[in-house]
């Protein structure tokens, strides 16, 4: 992180923390130099602290000195070279090192702000001995400490800055990954709701109205052909017909979006794609087939079929380390078919428990095969691959 960030009002706002640490830089160095001025005893030392002070006050107001460096190291050079003739002209000028430290220190980089304060505590020294003050331990003293102070400081605050900005970024994820992990949980709980309301429409409306309709029928036909009942009957069939077909509008309007633009083979054909298409390595090569002649099945049997498949290959992507996954749909005479067949590491399908992670797991799965009449085997052994089956028998009426 650039360390002068934190100066910078045109990067981030300033804090009224810095705010205010930025006001007393500025009280310091302006009573400095008064100090400086008063007790320079001569005029060109006052001018030349008017000058520093101007050159400092023109640095606090250019927007370039705080949004560009090389602006201010051009300033800091111009600031610093009008403080070491005020430090030539009297040995007052040597209290403003000390804001010079904390100036170099937060405007320049690392590697050119620490010989920076180094040059100036030097000078500082230098100019104290050379005004004619006796050697004594406090001329070394005092502006070495003061530097060591300011590197201290500023170091120590750009520490708890980052620590600061880290952990902001850190919950600023928090949150973003929350939201997204609430849309997804609204997202499974939209789609799992659509596909109980597809279930309970076709199990109940549908199927009501379908027997209604073959009832009608046979009454229809039992009546004598000059029957005054027969018109009703007639009309309640027809009632009856398109109450199923507005039904089955409702079921394939509520399936999944899988099957939304398209056939069931196309929906498994789709889910094989995201697969393949990562990196080398980083999961197996699905290839999806289809044999026999395609039969329509109900919503209810696509939404199953398409689960199980979904479940079982994204079990094998997650746990199997396997590096080819095959699903194939089979038609046949009274029955369809799903298999996922994988050559991964395998397991004992004796020993699986509940997945802890809240996955649809093989248990899941074999509810919804026999929920519709149907059957679920797995055949693995460790180290031999996984074979997933589920088979539906064909309703009534399916042609293929």
């Amino acid at each position: 992180m650039d360390p002068r960030s934190s100066l910078h009002p045109a990067r981030r706002p300033l804090t009224p923390a810095l705010r205010a640490l930025r006001l007393c830089l500025h009280l310091l160095m302006a009573g400095l130099l008064v100090l400086a001025a008063v007790r320079a005893h001569s005029a060109s030392g006052t001018a030349m602290a008017v000058v520093t002070g101007a050159v400092y006050a023109a640095g606090s107001y250019l927007p370039s000195v705080r949004d560009s460096q090389r602006a201010a190291a051009v300033w800091l050079g111009a600031l610093g070279a009008s403080w070491l003739v005020l430090l030539f002209l009297t040995p007052e000028a040597l209290w403003l090192a000390f804001p010079l430290y904390f100036l170099q220190l937060h405007l320049l980089p690392a590697r050119w702000s620490l010989p920076a304060v180094a040059l100036t505590a030097v000078a500082a020294i230098l100019s104290y001995v050379g005004h004619g003050a006796a050697l004594n331990p406090g001329v070394f003293i005092g502006p070495l400490l003061g530097a060591a102070v300011a590197v201290a400081t500023v170091l120590g605050y750009q520490a708890l800055y980052r620590e600061s900005e880290r952990r902001r970024r850190l919950i600023e994820e928090l949150i973003e990954t929350r939201a997204e992990l609430a849309a997804a949980e609204r997202h499974a709980g939209t789609l799992a709701e659509r596909e109980r309301l597809a279930r309970e429409i076709h199990d109940t409306l549908a199927q009501g109205l379908s027997s209604i309709q073959l009832l009608l029928r046979a009454a229809e036909r039992a009546l004598p052909p000059d029957s005054p009942a027969a018109g009703h009957i007639g009309r309640a069939r027809e009632a009856a017909q398109d109450n199923l077909a507005e039904a089955r509008r409702f079921v394939r309007a509520l399936s999944p979006p899988d099957l939304e633009h398209g056939s069931l083979a196309a929906a498994l054909e789709r889910l094989c794609e995201p697969v393949t298409a990562v990196a080398p390595g980083a999961g197996p090569r699905v290839r999806f087939s289809m044999s026999g002649t395609p039969a329509e099945l109900p919503t209810p049997y696509e939404v199953a079929l398409l689960r199980i498949a979904q479940s079982a290959l994204a079990n094998t992507v997650r746990h199997s380390a396997a590096s080819r996954a095959e699903i194939t749909l089979s038609f046949m005479d009274a029955s369809v078919t799903l298999d996922v067949v994988d050559d991964g590491r395998g397991f004992d399908p004796s020993s699986v428990r509940p997945s802890s992670d809240g996955g649809f797991g093989l248990p899941a799965m074999r509810s919804r095969a026999e929920s519709l009449g149907g059957t679920f085997t797995v055949e693995s052994s460790p180290g031999q691959g996984t074979a997933v089956a589920v088979s539906l028998p064909l309703p009534a009426g399916a042609s293929a």
